[in-house]
């Protein structure tokens, strides 16, 4: 409410609305003034309205007429007060109603206001809270991301070990096919130089037990020996035989183990592409690639 507005701002702008002709109601004398709040007007109109009967009886002494003419004048003016007041207790009675009207109106709106309020901050805090959560999210989101990028790189690093790993595999089993080719030639040398040595010896057997058999009993003896030394050397011959064989045989099953060693590495390698390796495993072929260096040297 503007301050200022007295009680002779009030009663000047009643005068004149009743110097008009008109009932002075609230928003009449608000209208004469353009300012002033329903509440300050009505008590300062009330006011007036007390102090209006006071100013008639002043107004209505007139001594220089007559005393008849005067209490004539003085029973209409009083008639007159008396239905102006009425009139006026009408209007005032329906000002206040209307009045009454309007603050429960004003209360119902603020009630409406107050709920709108309420249910405004409702959803306010609920915003805040979506909008804590939707930061809680985003910090979790950008730490799992950064951990998905650790872990990205600590993967790239297990590859490229794997690859590096799997390299020397290669390189250990084309060592190994090397050797076992060497073997193989070895071997195959080996037996045809037994062979031929055998097939020497028996082509001297037969000779000895051809000429065994045209000397006489005392030659019969000395073939009995050159038999017997023929038959230790046959017997020498296929231990020598039989252990090229096992050596042969413990070759071909050092390089099937070799061949299953690097089917294991080349399936761990492949399951390290979809996921990350365990250190354990890593671990493993790592004791495997040293026990396959470590065997290829040691032949």
């Amino acid at each position: 409410m503007p301050r200022g507005i007295t009680q002779d701002q009030v009663n000047a702008a009643a005068d004149a609305i009743l110097g008009a002709g008109e009932n002075p109601t609230v928003e009449k004398v608000r209208a004469e003034l353009g300012t002033g709040s329903p509440n300050t007007v009505t008590r300062m109109l009330d006011a007036w309205r007390g102090q209006l009967g006071e100013r008639l009886r002043q107004l209505s002494a007139l001594p220089e007429l007559p005393t008849p003419v005067g209490q004539a004048m003085m029973g209409l003016w009083q008639l007159a007060t008396e239905q102006a007041s009425q009139a006026i207790a009408g209007r005032f009675a329906e000002e206040r109603a209307a009045l009454e009207a309007a603050r429960g109106a004003l209360a119902t709106e603020r009630q409406a206001w107050t709920a709108r309020l309420e249910a405004a901050e409702t959803d306010r805090a609920r915003t805040q809270a979506a909008k804590d959560l939707a930061e809680h999210a985003c910090a979790t989101l950008d730490a799992q991301l950064q951990d998905s990028h650790a872990l990205r790189a600590d993967l790239a690093q297990q590859r490229d070990r794997l690859h590096t790993l799997c390299d020397h595999q290669a390189h250990d089993l084309k060592v190994l096919r090397s050797q076992l080719a060497e073997l193989q030639s070895t071997f195959a040398s080996e037996r045809t130089r037994q062979e031929a040595y055998i097939r020497g010896l028996e082509d001297r057997a037969h000779q000895e037990i051809d000429r065994a058999r045209q000397e006489t009993k005392h030659w019969q003896q000395l073939s009995e020996t050159t038999d017997r030394a023929h038959q230790d050397a046959i017997t020498k011959l296929l231990a020598q035989r039989d252990g090229l064989f096992e050596r042969l045989r413990m070759a071909e099953k050092e390089l099937a183990v070799s061949a299953g060693q690097v089917a294991g590495l080349e399936k761990a390698l492949s399951k390290t592409r979809l996921a990350k390796p365990s250190k354990s495993k890593t671990g493993r072929a790592k004791k495997a690639a040293a026990g396959v260096r470590g065997r290829s040297g040691t032949r």
